[in-house]
């Protein structure tokens, strides 16, 4: 980030008038509200790499020094590389330090009257930025520099750059004490940092308060460059750079999609620099074959938000995609469709578990799908926990579960944490239908379900969007992936993804991780095809220079390892650091911190100020929304009371808007550092008796009889799906032998070595007839008829960083 500081001439302070009523708190001119006054992006394109500078720019009309805040989104894939601030032609460099130390180092130069800046990143595509000791006059120039990739599918890779941080729905009971950050809505203990993702929102109908510019050069980099398309801005194309025109507000995201063709599967090492011992990253890009075999029968649970986030037109996005999804399934699949915002609806006369996917249950759901209007609030946990638990009884057929929603929500840990184990088999798609979608959330969603993530920024986007979702409802068209190298030493527990998701039609697969030694030699994919036929292709490795491969891998692999520490691991949070301060590459751990030796304010008095950010577009205003507002206030005063809520528990949106009025509460000023700890906290791990998703009643260990019980029931379904084809009765070996896993973990005794061998012979090298033997004969031997568990509640989540 550079931020260059310059006083403002006399004419440019004569030009801005401050008017005499905005009022305590806001800084409002016949310009807009202030500090933000420009925001530039300038992105270039390589192939399928895109580099980004993001600038943007502040004043400071005010009569006293100022520390700004601005929330704001950047790409969830994007690697944040680098940072510098400039004041009066002085530039220092920032440096990437852990989190708590960053934020120390910040307020200490704050308070001692230096100029500082920090960033931070909040959510994978929220960011929190600070900008302190801003004196009165002043311009601040401030960028920030990331590279990341461009996703690429059917012929087309997509550039999408947010614009916004929508207002997010955030659950839970308020936290006692003083805020974590400078927004709109108390921290609860589902969402500990709510006060740090929720900015000010404009009123409808403000002027539009910066300048905007999006500028973007594309260098096809070998491929061949088809159609640009630009779905939500229009675009000029002016000496080889795309822009959008001026006086665009900064209200939906920027994409662009861009056509290529003669893609070839690939495979580039990166060596380290400066490295003690030889090594590096490499990345494999593997083109998927034509799929041949047929779909088997599916499994269906269709999610879709209704809350209030959702009016205008991206309810009647949702309600049309939601219906095509509907309208492709046979009678052979079965189904069932929940609406949600605060609480779960399901059509009339379908009951409250799967149905087949007749006509006439296909109209009903269609029916109450037309009905559903935008409402109340977003609680996404419960419908989620419903969705998989119907899909949880599926043997022999695909499960899969599709959630339409815009992802405006603030406890994504939390769901992830309680989510992760209810999973197993089942494909998780999303559909993000927004123009400033919480892309993020809803990635790391479908990539923990192996799934498929759609972005819909318009009514116009969502015919295309919804044929890629139809072709990947069914199976991948390659599973059990596995990557072999030749001459070139792979670091596995490094590789990201770390789950091989598989091949889809269409959809190119992108595994990248760290290798030893020198790079050369070549990596074989295989997998096995839907018709049971062995998969391999083999690439070769070429020597690159390229520093953002390494910076994207390092990207992927610090939201693997967040995604786990979410998930309850709460040991790598030294391996999270560690990583991102290695590849500089910013993370929800550590931040970009730029301290100014020079003291310009003396006493480091200041005023605070929240930059708001615009209501995103589409979006309709009413009493979820917070109001726009920029706080103000000193610096130190003690903090107040804790703000009071008439409804513990309930849904935490800003009061509504009145007449125009801010709304009245109390909230600390003290800085973030004055809150009781910075230390990271992590999630509560997931309780020992949680299997598979689901605890046994009470949370004691099943007894040998239940086991019997269960070993019955898994023999039954051997028995009556024997006449499968074979790739089929391969997938039910694979489920069947993960069960047993996580059944038997914590169950030691002699008594269940029968199945602890079954287990041990189902992973190994045996054929396929020969497993199926085996197990149908143990299984029989030893059990009864099944007990389902049932499931344990959540947890409370503490926040990462306070």
């Amino acid at each position: 980030m550079n931020v260059s500081v310059t006083p403002m001439s006399p004419g440019e302070l004569d030009r801005i008038r401050i008017l005499p009523d905005a009022g305590f708190g806001n800084l409002h001119t016949d310009r807009g509200n202030l500090p933000l006054d420009r925001l530039d992006v300038r992105a270039r394109v390589s192939g399928l790499i895109a580099r980004t500078v993001v600038v943007t720019e502040f004043v400071n009309v005010h009569d006293t020094a100022l520390e700004a805040t601005y929330v704001f989104p950047l790409p969830d894939r994007a690697a944040v590389t680098g940072m510098t601030l400039t004041a009066d032609d002085r530039t220092v460099e920032a440096e990437l330090q852990e989190r708590g130390a960053a934020r120390e180092a910040y307020d200490q130069a704050i308070a001692a009257g230096q100029r500082a800046s920090i960033a931070e990143e909040e959510r994978p595509d929220v960011f929190t930025m600070r900008v302190g000791n801003i004196l009165p006059g002043e311009r601040v120039v401030i960028e920030l520099r990331l590279v990341g990739p461009l996703p690429f599918e059917d012929g087309a890779a997509t550039f999408r750059f947010p614009l916004v941080v929508a207002p997010r729905y955030v659950p839970g009971t308020p936290l006692p004490g003083p805020y974590a950050g400078d927004g709109q809505l108390p921290d609860t203990d589902a969402v500990p940092d709510a006060s740090r993702i929720s900015p000010p929102v404009l009123l409808p109908g403000f002027p539009n308060p910066l300048r905007l510019s999006v500028g973007v050069s594309i260098d096809p980099a070998g491929l061949t460059l088809g159609e640009v398309r630009s779905s939500l801005h229009t675009v000029t194309d002016t000496d080889g750079t795309l822009s959008i025109e001026p006086g665009e507000r900064a209200d939906r995201d920027f994409v662009l999609r861009i056509g290529y063709a003669g893609g070839t599967e690939t495979a580039v090492a990166v060596p380290d620099e400066n490295a003690e011992e030889p090594g590096g990253v490499y990345q494999l890009v593997v083109l998927p074959p034509e799929s041949t075999a047929a779909a088997r029968p599916k499994d269906v649970v269709l999610l879709l938000d209704r809350s209030g986030s959702m009016g205008g037109w991206k309810m009647v996005a949702a309600r049309r995609a939601a219906a095509r999804v509907i309208d492709t399934l046979t009678t052979a699949d079965r189904f069932a469709v929940l609406t949600f915002d605060h609480q779960i609806d399901r059509p009339a006369d379908l009951g409250a578990g799967l149905v087949e996917a007749s006509d006439r249950h296909r109209f009903r759901a269609v029916e109450h799908l037309a009905r559903a209007e935008a409402r109340g609030g977003t609680e996404l946990l419960a419908p989620l926990t419903d969705g998989l638990g119907l899909l949880r009884a599926s043997e022999g057929r695909d499960r899969v579960l599709v959630l339409v929603t815009d992802g405006q929500v603030g406890n994504e840990d939390q769901i992830v944490h309680d989510v992760t184990p209810l999973i197993g088999a089942t494909r998780i798609h999303t559909i993000g239908i927004d123009r400033a979608v919480n892309a993020g959330f809803l990635g790391r969603l479908a990539a923990l379900g192996a799934g498929r993530a759609e972005l819909v920024e318009s009514e116009d986007r969502l015919d295309a969007a919804m044929e890629h979702i139809h072709r990947r409802i069914g199976a991948p068209v390659v599973t059990d992936l596995r990557v072999e190298a030749t001459g070139l030493r792979l670091i596995d527990d490094e590789r990201t993804p770390a789950r091989l998701p598989g091949l889809y039609p269409g959809v190119p697969l992108v595994v990248a991780g760290r290798f030893a030694g020198k790079p050369g030699g070549s990596l074989t994919v295989t997998g096995r095809t839907r018709d049971d036929q062995e998969f391999r292709t083999t690439v070769e490795v070429h020597e690159r220079t390229e520093p953002a491969i390494p910076a994207q891998w390092a990207r992927a692999r610090l939201r693997d390892l967040e995604d786990a520490y979410a998930a309850g691991d709460r040991s790598l949070e030294e391996r999270i650091v560690a990583t991102s301060l290695r590849f500089g590459v910013l993370c929800r751990f550590t931040a970009f911190v730029a301290v100014d030796s020079r003291v310009v304010n003396e006493g480091g008095n200041t005023r605070r100020v929240t930059q708001p950010v615009e209501l995103p577009s589409g979006w309709e205003s009413g009493g979820d929304i917070a109001p726009a507002m920029l706080r103000m206030s000193a610096a130190s005063p003690a903090p107040p009371a804790p703000p009071s809520v008439s409804a513990p528990g309930g849904p935490q949106f800003a009061p509504p808007m009145a007449g125009g009025a801010p709304p009245k509460r109390a909230r600390s000023v003290g800085r973030a550092a004055d809150s009781p700890s910075f230390a990271p906290q992590g999630f509560a791990t997931v309780p020992s008796a949680l299997r598979a998703g689901k605890a046994v009643a009470g949370g004691a260990a099943p007894t040998i009889d239940q086991v019997r019980e269960i070993a019955a029931t898994e023999a039954g379904r051997l028995r009556a799906a024997t006449g499968l084809a074979a790739y089929e009765r391969r997938d039910l070996l694979d489920d069947l032998s993960s069960r047993l896993t996580v059944l038997l973990g914590s169950l030691p005794g002699e008594e269940f070595e029968p199945l602890q061998e079954l287990v041990t012979f189902l992973t190994g090298d045996a054929s396929l007839d020969e497993k199926w033997a085996r197990a149908t004969e143990v299984l029989t031997a030893f059990g009864s008829d099944a007990t389902k568990p049932e499931t344990e509640g959540p947890t409370r989540r503490p926040f990462w960083k306070r």
